[in-house]
């Protein structure tokens, strides 16, 4: 890789682009308290009297940082920034409207690159128009580094790894089921799901990129054929587990991302590797009853972000770009992701992905601060790839460890065969 050459000793070590944002505030105020001090670390946004009360607001060492004025809009700016740092962690949302000029910037500069994107088609556009300028450069382009999809894309990763130390084969049927989910959501997430459905309603061939289980592979015709794999479907209950299951509005993304992960390793999940992501309602009538509640409320926030007549009308309840959930909402939040599957050999694993934290915002801004410091102080330690990678072929085993140390839950085992018990799967 090239990266480092080109990188020498710059200006900068980390610049947090976006950083007067609700997400940006956060990330500034994480890496403030557990970057190393040596780290020299700049704050960037388009407002300087912004950036100047943000970093007001941050402890110790960090009110000294430097203040960096860039515009989304504005390339020459984002080149410049882009030559100034070793790495560039951006929270500017929805990308696909403010995030590829930065993205270029970096792929040239030879830059490494994160963000917290959750569109399927921007990501596609940075693989179609980038791939080959970060590979050439050494750019590590690392999207999804939040809760879309690092929970997803580390939580199939361990599972492979165990399976492949036990001898157990390749993954076959997989299953995320996401067991609990308590925080808020963000004007900005909001904004992002608006902008990607509205663009798939309105657009035939982004809408057929969007449906593509295999949206982002690297190489599309070089795919199996495993049947259809929906990430939208019904009320369902799940064989395993007994649980009502209902869609999880994640999937549509995470899927991808996950999907991706296996294609860059060269399938090394296995080449009949099925995903899929499920949200969890519990057992009986009341978990059914809950999960056709869930499933309905999913799909009428897309058809009513898909309809020009009722998407302004969700804009009025729905939280506006820079808005986000309260201190107390985010310090009560968790989330707990089971993830089972079953492998070539038929032995059966279950690893669990789990945090005490907001999972859109507090653990979120962990998993984003973590994955800036995998770039910038593990660069050594990491897979030897550039180009538009996600999490898993980023970061690898260094971000679990990370994570584990901040009192992430990220644990497999296998599961003994009398916990399955055969049970029917119902639709309603």
């Amino acid at each position: 890789m090239q990266g480092t050459d080109r990188q020498g000793e710059r200006e900068h070590d980390l610049v947090v682009f976006g950083a007067t944002g609700f997400v940006g505030r956060l990330l500034a105020a994480e890496l403030a308290e557990q970057a190393p001090a040596h780290l020299r670390i700049a704050l960037a946004g388009r407002d300087e009297a912004r950036l100047q009360d943000v970093r007001a607001s941050l402890p110790g060492a960090a009110r000294q940082w430097p203040v960096v004025v860039a515009d989304s809009r504005d390339q020459a700016a984002l080149d410049r920034l882009a030559r100034s740092t070793r790495v560039v962690v951006t929270t500017v949302g929805p990308y696909a409207r403010h995030g590829f000029g930065l993205a270029g910037a970096c792929a040239e500069a030879g830059t490494h690159y994160a963000d917290l994107t959750g569109e399927v088609l921007y990501v596609r556009r940075l693989v179609d128009e980038l791939q080959q300028t970060a590979e050439r450069t050494g750019a590590r382009l690392v999207t999804a580094c939040g809760f879309d999809s690092v929970p997803s894309d580390l939580g199939v990763l361990v599972l492979h790894q165990r399976a492949r130390a036990d001898g157990a084969g390749d993954l076959c049927d997989t299953t995320l089921l996401v067991r609990r989910l308590r925080g808020g959501i963000s004007g900005g997430t909001v904004d992002s799901m608006r902008l990607m459905v509205a663009e798939a309603a309105s657009d035939g061939a982004a809408r057929k990129v969007v449906l593509d289980p295999y949206a982002l592979s690297p190489d599309r015709a070089a795919e199996p054929h495993l049947g259809r794999q929906r990430d939208v479907g019904g009320v369902m209950r799940d064989a395993q587990t007994g649980q009502w299951t209902a869609p999880f509005v994640m999937a549509s993304f995470n899927t991808r991302i996950v999907r991706r992960s296996n294609a860059l390793t060269g399938h090394a999940y296995g080449r009949r590797f099925r995903y899929r992501e499920l949200m969890a309602c519990g057992r009986g009538r009341a978990g059914q009853l809950r999960a056709a509640a869930v499933s309905a409320g999913v799909g009428a926030l897309v058809v009513g972000m898909a309809n020009p007549l009722t998407r302004p009308l969700l804009g009025l309840v729905l939280p506006s770009p820079g808005e986000g959930p309260s201190e107390e909402v985010r310090r009560r939040g968790c989330f707990r992701m089971e993830l089972r599957t079953t492998t070539a050999s038929g032995r059966r694993y279950l690893a669990v992905v789990a945090a005490q934290a907001d999972p859109g915002y507090a653990a979120t801004a962990v998993m984003l601060a973590e994955s800036a410091l995998c770039l910038v102080e593990d660069e050594p330690r990491l897979p030897a790839r550039a180009g538009v990678l996600t999490p898993a072929t980023a970061f690898g085993d260094v971000l679990v460890g990370r994570l584990r140390k901040r009192d992430f839950t990220l644990t497999v085992e296998e599961e003994p065969a009398e916990r399955h018990t055969p049970a029917a799967r119902h639709s309603a």
